[in-house]
């Protein structure tokens, strides 16, 4: 039986003493759920801090009468009796305190953990325990592989957004991960609106590892609008690999998946900082494959929303190192396309990269018809599906109602640009890899 014995408390504060307004921060009249918390596990997250072939990161949320907190693993069986032979870890706790209720919060990661393996984990401690979850190790070499990329979740989280969230599920139930490009939620410090995201999620969250990156609601705002810092929930709830620049952990960070480089940048500030980071990070990549992802976008889809520092710093290192895919959200709008007609670079289509903005929640802008983009839409909540090939890609994009709205193939070209294919809407099949999405 393993266990760690490591356990401190780091204490995150949420007081209206350096926050948003406070009325901002409260929970609706009329809360469709309890999201207050109890001895009872919640809120279970998993992530990855380390190699996903071997390790997996389990985050959850209890009251503050549970100090002490475990999680148990073991690998997956038909047999009943699977839970009498299991490794214990102790969690590592730490404390969110704020205005309205105060929590703790437990991390685990499971190391030591076999390539492609099937695993089962529950977390509790005392008298109370989740249900046994599964997920599944990632390969220590490549094969076909599935993930899903949503855009700005942020409003009506659990009376709207849940669909599309498990609409997406539904159409890849054999996806790796579930990537956010960021705005999860609309306040920042809001307990309740976490607690919709969660609740909206519901057990997709316990058994799909979670990529994501900080958008500008994730962020503390002062009285004048001024961002003052990230979410104290963030800190609390994400876990990601501590591989970036100094002071934004779990924020900027880079993951190797599958012989795939999946960069997560925050574009929120110290784009300059970030830029250079990104560099390095990129001209040291053995991976076949590389995706990119961020909050605002190089370029805008609706109108007056320029990100300038995004464009000038970082579009040039996405072009020379040939980025695959760029992943990106705010606008809440939908754009696809290759040929970004900008001011800084002719470019285009040298690099072949691929650039996307999109939207899964309810908060829509109207769209700016702009000559890069060959695929856009307004007015539309949407969810992606990404299945990745050894040597080519197939991106679909779905309405709520699981329709596909957008479809192609990144062709990898030896060491030239890639190449894209349109691919019909009959294109639909994602979880079974038919014949047209593997050729």
């Amino acid at each position: 039986m393993k266990s760690i014995f490591l356990f401190f408390v780091p204490i995150f504060f949420a007081s209206n003493a350096v926050s948003q307004p406070g009325h901002k921060n409260l929970p609706p009249a009329s809360p469709q759920f309890n999201f207050r918390p109890t001895a009872r596990p919640d809120r279970m997250l998993l992530t990855w801090t380390s190699d996903p072939s071997n390790t997996q990161t389990i985050t959850w949320r209890t009251d503050t009468t549970v100090e002490v907190a475990y999680a148990e693993i073991t690998k997956a069986s038909s047999s009943p009796g699977f839970h009498k032979n299991v490794d214990r870890y102790q969690a590592e706790t730490s404390l969110l305190l704020n205005d309205f209720s105060s929590a703790a919060y437990h991390q685990v990661t499971f190391t030591q953990l076999q390539p492609a393996t099937r695993y089962l984990y529950r977390v509790g401690s005392g008298d109370f325990w989740s249900e046994w979850i599964s997920f599944e190790t990632m390969s220590d070499g490549f094969k076909p592989y599935t993930f899903l990329y949503l855009g700005d979740a942020q409003n009506k989280l659990y009376s709207h957004w849940a669909r599309v969230i498990r609409e997406a599920y539904k159409e890849a139930p054999d996806a790796s991960f579930i990537l956010h490009a960021g705005d999860l939620v609309n306040h920042s410090q809001n307990d309740y609106e976490w607690g919709e995201w969660f609740e909206a999620g519901s057990f997709i969250h316990r058994i799909l590892p979670t990529i994501a990156t900080p958008g500008n609601h994730e962020y503390i705002k002062d009285l004048d609008g001024n961002k003052i810092g990230i979410s104290p929930f963030w800190g609390a709830q994400f876990n990601f690999p501590k591989n970036g620049p100094g002071g934004l952990q779990d924020r900027c960070y880079f993951m190797d998946v599958l012989d795939t480089r999946i960069v997560t940048l925050d574009s929120n500030h110290d784009i300059e900082l970030q830029a250079q980071w990104l560099e390095k990070t990129l001209k040291d990549n053995p991976n076949r494959w590389t995706l990119v992802t961020f909050h605002h976008p190089v370029v805008s889809a609706a109108r007056g929303r320029v990100n300038e520092a995004v464009l000038m710093q970082w579009k040039p290192i996405l072009d020379k190192y040939k980025v695959d895919l760029v992943l990106q959200g705010h606008d809440h709008t939908y754009a696809r396309g290759q040929n970004l007609v900008t001011d800084t670079s002719p470019y285009e289509q040298e690099a072949g990269t691929v650039y996307v903005v999109s939207i899964s929640g309810t908060k829509m802008y109207s769209l700016t018809d702009q000559l890069w983009m060959t695929r856009s839409a307004e007015n539309t909540q949407l969810y992606q599906v990404i299945n990745v090939f050894e040597d080519h890609l197939v991106y679909r994009s779905f309405t709520a109602n699981g329709e596909v709205y957008d479809a192609f193939k990144l062709i990898k070209k030896g060491q030239g640009p890639n190449v894209l294919e349109e691919l019909p809407k009959s294109v639909k099949d994602t979880h079974r890899f038919p014949s047209e999405i593997q050729e």
